[in-house]
């Protein structure tokens, strides 16, 4: 993952969203929350990470050197140990979802496609821990592909990240966000994929797709986002946070970090450092 610059609100909307998600899917999934006490803030249960990110995508897409796209467009027809058929176009839906593991790369490193099997094989995970993520990872895609249906939204695609807690397997990190997944609208879904135009997209896709027009797909230095991405980055994202949740977002005000200490300390999170 590479830091690109900062858009307004996103660490807000991601989140709001992430909680709003966490507590609609805790009974497919146990997830590591304890609270959010300030809009930017999550406090939570600390887990051990699994070394594997499980990627379910129900369509093909992408312009980054992991994504399904990219890698079909160059020959590639076994993708993660799924094998895919000829004829694909881009933006397709696949006949069902499936799951494509990548890495967990640390930050300035890229996260490396993996399969199942040779994510059991390199020791990353047992193969009943794969199982039980795999599974999980598909409860949830379907859950959450229905849930935006409703909002006249498609989740293309997505990441979940899983850790353990006492030996117990838990959802963490993030779930269903405009970073952790692909979103498109769906009303104009059929005829934009029919003249093979972009789709709306209210996601980080859209600067990931302004980079790939600059030739930036994720190697050396990439080009600063002009005024014009970031307020548009800004706007889709928030989008996506009212037509998912149904609520309007509020942007916070004032300086950020004393309204998060504030509501800390209010919470019992925090104390003053004279009486530490």
């Amino acid at each position: 993952d590479r830091v690109l610059g900062t858009i307004p609100f996103k660490g807000q909307v991601l989140n709001q969203l992430a909680d709003f998600w966490f507590e609609k899917t805790k009974r497919i999934a146990k997830n590591h929350v304890i609270d959010v006490p300030d809009p930017n803030v999550m406090v939570v249960k600390e887990c051990v990470p699994l070394p594997v990110e499980m990627v379910v995508r129900g369509y093909i897409t992408g312009v980054t050197t992991t994504s399904a796209w990219y890698n079909y467009q160059r020959g590639v027809r076994n993708f993660c140990g799924v094998r895919l058929p000829e004829g694909l176009r881009k933006d397709q839906k696949f006949d069902k979802p499936i799951i494509t593991p990548t890495t967990k790369a640390s930050e300035g490193e890229h996260d490396r496609p993996i399969s199942g099997e040779e994510a059991i094989k390199e020791g990353l995970v047992s193969r009943e821990i794969f199982e039980r993520m795999s599974e999980a990872s598909m409860k949830l895609f379907d859950f959450g592909s229905k849930f935006v249906a409703k909002h006249g939204i498609i989740l293309v695609d997505t990441k979940y990240e899983f850790g353990l807690l006492d030996g117990e397997l838990v959802l963490m990190d993030e779930i269903h966000t405009p970073d952790s997944s692909r979103f498109w609208l769906a009303d104009t879904y059929d005829e934009l994929f029919r003249r093979g135009d972009e789709q709306r997209k209210l996601d980080k896709e859209y600067v990931r797709t302004w980079l790939a027009n600059q030739g930036y797909i994720g190697d050396g230095k990439p080009p600063r986002l002009t005024p014009e991405v970031v307020i548009e980055a800004a706007k889709r994202y928030m989008e996506a946070y009212e037509k998912i949740t149904g609520v309007k977002f509020k942007m916070t005000e004032g300086n950020a970090i004393q309204r998060i200490i504030k509501n800390l300390k209010q919470k019992g999170y925090m104390q003053d450092s004279e009486r530490q």
